[in-house]
């Protein structure tokens, strides 16, 4: 097997992980993922500033400290912490190891940007043979731009095992394991719905490993002595993050996540097998950032009576002073009836204003909104201070054809290897996974994981409930779209689950939903149901005005409806 470890999640991630995945126990490979869509966002704009940078800095840092530690233990490192210039990083990285006296082998992979009109940033989410190539090559660490996540791990599988662009359940199993580490602890109990059954209560989970097998099969688990768990179902909550349907699309496989069987194999190991994999899509996802334009905002505090009469006078007045394009009025209830206290008597009024200009979105907003503090409702007070506006980008995804993006190894004698697309085959896809050699084994109830909590009443009791007492669920975002994977923890509650939870019901439980296109997704394996909500989130996180612009506690709400239990 490869021993395959992850130190970083997201750029912004827990600093030290670098130094404690290295010390804490044996590595064959390092990853580290820092690039996300609105990732993308924020390092074109750095480039803008200086074409030198358009990298993840961080790690460069990190790299101070770690580094040489990693060459002496014969750990490699593969990211894409490169984001829009791993060229620029990887001579970055270079200089850093003269500087420390620790010769390092440095390859990269770059061609994934690409040429789209107006755009701040197109770039393709290249596959893993570019990284492999150049760990074939004897690279000490591998920068890429950008690549999807899950090719972090699937490249040095690829160069571990030599497995070839026909070896699709390897590379499909080797996707599922990528995706389960490409959020760092996400997977070993972090954001986890039940956090308060985790041995040390979800204060400092332990970064993920991977031991992929030779059949692309693997055991996710972590170092021993770290916190945090890796239980089938702290698995299962990382593996709906952010996906549609069962069928995962990627530049090198198309997964089937229909046929995944989870299985616990001891403390903190669960076995991920029965991937099938069929031929990848001609084309590749390009991620596109454009500037939108200029944002801000104001808060109101609306204390005691009359909120809503209070919150129209506000609507007025700043419609008069600005007009109304452009505004945008959110009225938060958090007020309680007959409150002691100021804050749990008030309600919040959100007021959003986006413009192409910068002085009506900046200044001419925000006084606006302070010069009413002394002429408006009454309690009138203001959380926020006046500010300049923001600059905002708009996120949107196409493709590209995969023989029309030039993927490209640069290895670390210098030489530049072009990595060709995967051979066009006609692709049979079987709806039902037993058709694909997939098992539908099922998940171990919770209560054979270890504690777990209440499971529910007897079908049709009609006790009243929270959802979240017997459902787990996890959510995310797409550019402006939604994700939320809800899973059951008992046979008998997945039962019922599958046939309650419905798009209606949805949108009944997330009213914002209701006039939304809702896609519905089983996954039996995994006791789960995932729904897609198009168009949630607007033009994406970088633009959106929801209080939670990432959807990231969408499933959360849904678990915090009451409902008629089973």
């Amino acid at each position: 097997m490869i021993r395959i470890g992850n130190a970083s999640g997201f750029y912004g991630d827990r600093f030290a992980a670098w130094r404690e995945m290295l010390d804490a126990g044996q590595l064959d490979v390092l990853t580290g993922d820092y690039l996300a869509e609105l990732t993308m966002l924020i390092l074109g704009r750095d480039r803008r500033k200086d074409p030198s940078l358009g990298y993840a800095k961080t790690f460069l840092r990190q790299m101070e400290d770690c580094l040489g530690t990693a060459l002496d233990r014969g750990v490699r490192i593969v990211t894409n912490a490169g984001g829009l210039n791993p060229a620029g990083l990887a001579d970055a990285l270079a200089g850093l190891a003269d500087r420390l006296g620790v010769p390092a082998r440095i390859g990269y992979v770059t061609g994934d940007a690409l040429d789209r009109p107006g755009a701040l940033t197109a770039n393709a989410y290249l596959g893993a043979f570019g990284i492999a190539e150049c760990l074939t090559a004897g690279a000490d660490v591998v920068v890429t731009g950008r690549v999807t996540d899950a090719s972090l791990v699937v490249g040095p599988a690829v160069a571990h095992f030599g497995w070839t662009r026909d070896d699709l359940d390897a590379l499909a199993g080797a996707t599922v394991a990528g995706h389960l580490l490409e959020c760092g602890t996400q997977v070993t109990g972090g954001n986890f719905s039940f956090f308060t059954e985790l041995p040390d209560g979800g204060h400092r989970p332990g970064f993920p490993i991977a031991e992929v097998h030779a059949d692309g099969s693997s055991v996710i688990t972590k170092h021993p002595g770290t916190g945090g768990a890796v239980t089938v179902e702290t698995v299962t909550a990382q593996l709906l993050y952010e996906i549609g349907g069962p069928d995962y699309l990627g530049p090198d496989v198309v997964t089937r996540l229909d046929t995944v069987t989870l299985t616990a194999e001891g403390p903190d190991r669960v076995r991920v097998d029965g991937v099938r994999g069929t031929p990848p899509p001609p084309t590749l996802k390009v991620g596109v950032n454009t500037l939108g334009g200029f944002r801000n905002s104001m808060t109101f505090v609306l204390c005691g009576l009359d909120v809503p009469a209070k919150a129209a006078l506000v609507r007025g007045q700043l419609e008069a002073a600005l007009g109304r394009d452009g505004l945008e009025f959110t009225l938060a209830r958090t007020d309680h009836v007959d409150a002691v206290d100021t804050e749990t008597a008030s309600a919040l009024l959100h007021v959003h204003l986006r413009d192409a200009d910068p002085k009506r979105a900046g200044r001419a907003f925000s006084a606006a909104a302070v010069e009413l503090a002394l002429a408006s409702y009454p309690g009138c007070t203001l959380t926020t201070p006046p500010g300049d506006a923001t600059p905002y980008g708009v996120i949107t995804s196409d493709t590209a054809p995969q023989d029309g993006v030039p993927h490209l190894a640069v290895l670390p004698d210098g030489s530049r290897i072009p990595i060709p697309p995967p051979p066009e085959i006609p692709v049979i896809r079987d709806q039902d996974p037993r058709a694909a050699g997939g098992s539908t084994a099922r998940l171990p109830d919770h209560h054979d994981l270890g504690d777990g909590g209440s499971s529910g009443g007897e079908r049709g009791s009609g006790r009243r409930g929270a959802l979240g007492e017997v459902v787990g669920a996890r959510s995310g975002d797409k550019g402006g779209d939604a994700n939320l994977g809800v899973w059951a923890r008992t046979e008998a509650t997945h039962a019922w689950l599958r046939d309650w939870l419905t798009v209606d019901r949805l949108r009944e439980l997330l009213p914002e939903t209701a006039g939304l296109d809702v896609e519905r997704h089983e996954l039996p394996n995994l006791r789960a149901v995932n729904f897609v909500v198009r168009g949630l989130l607007g033009q994406g996180v970088s633009a959106s005005t929801r209080f939670d612009p990432q959807a990231k506690a969408l499933g959360e709400l849904l678990r915090s409806r009451i409902v008629e239990l089973p």
